[in-house]
């Protein structure tokens, strides 16, 4: 719909603005675009982002990722921002209010649409607000997925059936979820028969996940690892092997990655690994820049989780991977399950109060192992970039 409307109005002279979160999300419809404006293109640039055509009209694409000035100066007829809910909280509507609304000014009927799936019960959210705020004079249209004659109904049945019920209220619903207090990577979706399972003893392969953010006021660098068994075919699709979080200084960085690789070599033996060990998925921020580097000069498999992935906040990782958790497809070994630690004074099972003890909304609190836990789910059920 955005792009038959940014099209149309081109085509008839019109000037149409468009708007998204992030650039790569200008990338298909300008092409789009681009290709069904062609016998009326004038010319485009892909650099400028802009589409015009021999009827005067125009579409310039913006995106609106630390751009407070998108649109500043031009002057639009119709202005079309998609998946407003995903735009950054609190900035969103400061840019909307001082750049993108007065384009509209000087042109006669012009108005704004704005596209998205709702993003949790916010106030300062963008969208959330413009669809529940009379005085800021939207109007609001509501469509579940359902209604649309593309999707079968056995599909939606399907993702009703395998997606939590409040991911499904919000994603395919289209329903503004208040998520706070809300866990849905459960404990027992991880278990079968109220208990862990065994290390497998055959899969396709085994890899690690590791989470080494700097936390404001820790002494010490966080690290966090954990280890999986991946299988397609045979047992489970994805199993915790084994887990762990410590407290490292930067000069004992290079004691410590060895450690990560022997594991997962006596791993790829103990699981009869098909494919052997795949290496470490690395979060490639501070810490982790310096095990990526050392590894690859010594040559061993480290590779940077895709930025796609480690950018986004950890409840919409949380989110994006819940559905393979709610759906049985990621199982905790029985050596993880019984696993105790000490860390920073507190002895317990850090991996399961980190992952199963997640709140959406919760500000406080470790998350080490709970982003190795996003990170290694995303990568091995969610395809080469996650989600």
């Amino acid at each position: 719909m955005l792009i038959t409307m940014a099209c149309d109005g081109a085509a008839k002279g019109r000037k149409v603005g468009l708007f998204t979160p992030e650039h790569k999300q200008l990338q298909e419809p300008y092409e789009e675009i681009n290709w069904i404006l062609t016998p009326v293109r004038a010319r485009a640039s892909k650099t400028e982002g802009t589409v015009r055509t021999v009827t005067g009209g125009v579409a310039d694409f913006w995106s609106l990722t630390d751009n407070e000035l998108a649109g500043r100066g031009r002057e639009y007829d119709l202005v079309l921002i998609d998946e407003g809910a995903f735009t950054k909280n609190g900035q969103m509507f400061d840019i909307w209010r001082k750049s993108i609304a007065p384009t509209m000014i000087t042109r006669p009927g012009s108005r704004a649409v704005v596209f998205s799936t709702p993003n949790g019960l916010d106030p300062t959210n963008f969208f959330f607000m413009i669809c529940n705020n009379p005085e800021l004079k939207f109007r609001e249209f509501y469509a579940p997925t359902s209604d649309t004659p593309y999707v079968p109904p056995y599909e939606l049945e399907r993702e009703r059936r395998d997606n939590h019920p409040l991911v499904f209220r919000q994603e395919f619903l289209a329903e503004f979820i208040d998520w706070s207090g809300s866990s849905f990577l459960s404990i027992d979706s991880l278990l079968v028969d109220e208990r862990p399972v065994p290390v497998p003893t055959f899969c396709d392969a085994v890899f690690a996940t590791i989470d080494t953010a700097v936390k404001s006021g820790k002494e010490h660098d966080g690290l966090a690892v954990t280890y999986w068994a991946s299988s397609q075919f045979v047992g489970h699709r994805l199993v915790v092997l084994d887990w762990d979080i410590i407290n490292l200084e930067g000069s004992l960085l290079e004691a410590w990655l060895p450690c990560v690789f022997r594991n997962l070599e006596e791993f790829a033996k103990s699981c009869h690994a098909r494919g052997g060990s795949l290496g470490a998925f690395i979060e490639d921020k501070v810490s982790g820049t310096i095990l990526i580097q050392q590894a690859q000069r010594r040559g061993w498999p480290a590779h940077a989780i895709d930025s796609k992935l480690t950018d986004a906040g950890k409840s919409e990782r949380a989110v994006s991977v819940s559905g393979y958790v709610y759906r049985g497809w990621v199982k905790i070994s029985g050596p993880a399950y019984d696993k105790v630690t000490n860390y920073k004074g507190a002895t317990r099972n850090h991996f399961l109060s980190q992952v199963t003890g997640f709140r959406v909304g919760a500000k406080d609190g470790e998350d080490d192992l709970l982003d190795t836990f996003t990170y290694g789910v995303a990568i091995a059920l969610g395809g080469p970039e996650g989600y």
